[in-house]
């Protein structure tokens, strides 16, 4: 859940407050949101019980995220007799559109591409249900709202055309559009002037970003290669690569700027070739796996994550084995690991049976995230003894008197607070090592 924070606490009925469910793209559409709405003369609320629009920004992409959020709304609906406005934005499945309109959980739906008609909303519009196809270039970028937060993120893309069987993405985000890169430079410029020290490049697949102009046509290398000049003392991270769009010219952009992050998230969601076809992934297992090689080749000190999925449609034990057997090839730095839950509108919810039985699918994700644990703890070992430079970045969730950042590889590191303040990039030498955290001391 994500809580902005603001001068407004009293009561008023243009106030909001947003809550998000789901990944980092999510994140960011809150931000985009919460500034077309200050923009249109609405408040923000820290206080859910004194504001009178609640925005609950969603995502379908998994089954998790769906049921924690009708748990919320559960557990809220005596707000919902109060007049309260419940709004739900983003990702959403027809499906679980309708569920929540037939139980009168939720006032209005607005896709993540109609967000700019949310204000509508309080004019007499007698829609429930928004769709459209909006570009967000125009809208302003945050001022700091969180006075301490010093990584923000940035969508790159929209949508996107893989069409793999079992996301949704496609339906709910629509086809890929690339933003035009002045107005990304330029907020990127903005954010720093504002303070933030790092920034997240978002879309659902970067690599295949694409600005094409009447005399010249920018990929995602060259967007890259542009921030990191302009902005030599920010840093800069992207999120997600698909393996089949990666370019050589990308990872030589990450080695050749210091202040490009040496870490690649570079989901895989398969080890068998046979699941990799049924998914629509548009590589092999021998493709990622030269990719990978290909990485560390380029970029030695590079850590790698994942996304894996198992379970999926037809998936027999030796496609399992398979996967299994490629986490122990290439020893992930760590990684996102989940079970498959069919999707309503995509292909493989339509074309395909899920036909693997759910306690197999509980024992088959226990073994990855077994195997993951203990791999994550090989590779944060391999740390041990070396100097990392780390950008704070908050409090210990677990202890006030010590501090976390993370390191280029994205790895997180607690340290002694001692005189350092958020912000700070620090020097720290690492004594320890647990499969999710490197503790050290400030040299």
């Amino acid at each position: 859940m994500i809580e902005f924070d603001s001068k407004i606490s009293n009561f008023n009925k243009k106030s909001f407050y947003i809550e998000n469910y789901g990944c980092q793209m999510n994140t960011s559409d809150s931000e985009i949101i919460t500034s077309i709405l200050l923009n249109n003369g609405f408040f923000l609320s820290k206080n859910l019980y004194k504001s009178n629009i609640i925005l609950f920004n969603s995502c379908s992409v998994r089954k998790k995220a769906e049921l924690t959020l009708k748990k919320r709304l559960e557990n809220l609906k005596f707000l919902k007799k109060k007049k309260v406005l419940f709004i739900i934005v983003g990702c959403f499945s027809k499906e679980f559109k309708e569920s929540l309109i037939e139980k009168n959980m939720v006032d209005f739906f607005v896709n993540p591409d109609s967000y700019k008609e949310i204000p509508n909303i309080f004019f007499g519009t007698k829609k429930k249900f928004f769709r459209k196809r909006e570009s967000y270039d125009d809208i302003p970028i945050l001022k700091k709202i969180i006075d301490k937060k010093i990584t923000s993120f940035l969508n790159i893309t929209r949508g996107c055309n893989n069409m793999c069987t079992f996301c949704i993405v496609p339906f709910t985000r629509g086809r890929e559009v690339s933003n035009n890169p002045t107005n990304i430079i330029e907020k990127c410029k903005i954010l720093y002037e504002r303070g933030y020290k790092e920034v997240t490049l978002l879309g659902q697949n970067v690599d295949s970003y694409k600005w094409v102009n009447k005399n010249y046509v920018l990929y995602f290398s060259d967007l890259l290669d542009i921030i990191a000049k302009e902005l030599p003392f920010m840093r800069i991270r992207f999120t997600t690569s698909n393996p089949h769009d990666m370019s050589k010219n990308v990872l030589e952009t990450i080695y050749k700027h210091k202040n490009i992050c040496k870490h690649i998230h570079l989901p895989v969601q398969s080890g068998s070739n046979k699941i990799l076809k049924l998914m629509n992934r548009k590589y092999s297992r021998e493709d990622y796996i030269l990719l990978i090689k290909k990485i560390k080749d380029i970029i030695p000190n590079c850590s790698i994550s994942h996304d894996i999925m198992t379970g999926f449609c037809n998936e027999e034990e030796k496609d399992h084995l398979d996967t299994i057997s490629l986490m122990n090839k290439i020893k992930y730095n760590y990684g996102y690991m989940f079970s498959y839950s069919p999707r309503p509108g995509t292909y493989a919810y339509k074309k395909l049976y899920n036909n693997v039985p759910e306690y197999i699918k509980k024992r088959r994700l226990k073994e990855i995230i077994k195997l993951q644990n203990s791999h994550s703890l090989l590779r944060m070992k391999e740390y041990i003894g070396k100097l990392q430079e780390v950008l704070i970045e908050g409090l210990s969730k677990k202890n006030n008197n010590f501090l976390y950042g993370r390191n280029t590889q994205n790895l997180v590191i607690v340290f002694p607070k001692k005189h350092f303040n958020i912000g700070d990039t620090v020097f720290v030498k690492v004594k320890k090592a647990t499969s999710a955290t490197l503790i050290g001391d400030i040299i």
